[in-house]
């Protein structure tokens, strides 16, 4: 069966920031979950050698993110715990909880304009008076990437990164800003430095995943939306973008039951049912026909 793909982009606050919106080669629409924008390739048609589909552009406020080794690049590159010179110069931090970094998340999402701005300006006077504080730095990192600053923000990651290199926080918010300017790989190895210092965070795996589909990644991306739904069971972005990755290399059942859970969870999904499953996502996907049992044989 030939199917089309636009490819959604979710959960940013700075996850949370991100907002589901998918776009095919040939036309733009936005995906149906709470992140952002990105485009999705179109499958190939039945019994034709797989080609690569155009990766989802992503577009609206930042996330955080992690890595994986098919970006090039190895979890075990991410700085290590022990504290180096310069963190001593900050006051250690014990970052919070992964729901309770969600919460921040949502709530910092709702904002206004103008509230992005006073944290702003708040943090400049915080990075004034103290110029190592990473505190300080990281949230006038957030403020400018909530402003769509993304150029600007990524110095601030990196100076508050050297101050406190184990804050999954920095990492998770720094991974969304290269997110957002297609910075994929780089994305990814930050996601990846997020989950290693709070492994219980489903949004950097949404990150990473979302990171993935961008390079074409699909199958790869699965296994990070399936750890995400696994903290998750009610992630609707998860889901609707595991089923579309599945709907990328052809598993059409596996793509139909996603993307019917998406849209329980959240109606909009049923955009992405239809457009990525087919027949108006009314008529069931039928497995593969099994060979027919034999017939008893006649009695005499």
């Amino acid at each position: 069966m030939k199917s089309c793909f636009r490819t959604p982009l979710a959960a940013l606050g700075l996850l949370a920031f991100l907002t589901n919106c998918a776009t095919t080669t040939s036309e733009k629409e936005k995906p149906t979950t709470m992140s952002q924008p990105m485009a999705a390739p179109t499958a190939p048609a039945p019994d034709a050698s797989p080609e690569p589909t155009p990766p989802p552009t992503v577009t609206g406020a930042p996330i955080d993110a992690s890595l994986t080794e098919d970006a090039g690049t190895s979890v075990a590159a991410i700085p290590d715990a022990a504290p180096s010179a310069a963190t001593t110069a900050e006051e250690v931090v014990v970052p919070p909880s992964a729901a309770a970094a969600s919460a921040e998340r949502v709530k910092e999402k709702k904002m206004s304009t103008a509230e992005y701005r006073t944290m702003l300006a708040s943090a400049e006077a915080a990075v004034k008076a103290n110029p190592k504080s990473a505190t300080a730095l990281l949230q006038r990192a957030k403020a400018k990437s909530y402003l769509k600053q993304y150029s600007e923000a990524m110095p601030d990651y990196t100076a508050a990164l050297r101050y406190q290199r184990t804050n999954p926080d920095i990492y998770y918010n720094r991974g969304v800003n290269h997110l957002m300017t297609k910075q994929y790989k780089s994305a990814i190895a930050d996601f990846a430095g997020a989950l290693k210092f709070r492994p219980d965070d489903k949004e950097s795996f949404f990150g990473r995943g979302v990171a993935k589909m961008q390079m074409y990644q699909y199958k790869s991306a699965v296994v990070d939306f399936t750890k995400a739904i696994e903290l998750d069971s009610d992630y609707a972005d998860a889901w609707e973008y595991r089923g579309i990755c599945y709907a990328s290399f052809g598993k059409m059942v596996d793509a139909r039951r996603d993307l019917e859970r998406a849209t329980q969870l959240n109606p909009d999904a049923a955009k992405s049912l239809r457009k990525y499953v087919g027949n108006e996502g009314k008529q069931p996907v039928k497995a593969p026909a099994g060979k027919a049992a034999p017939r008893p044989a006649a009695k005499r």
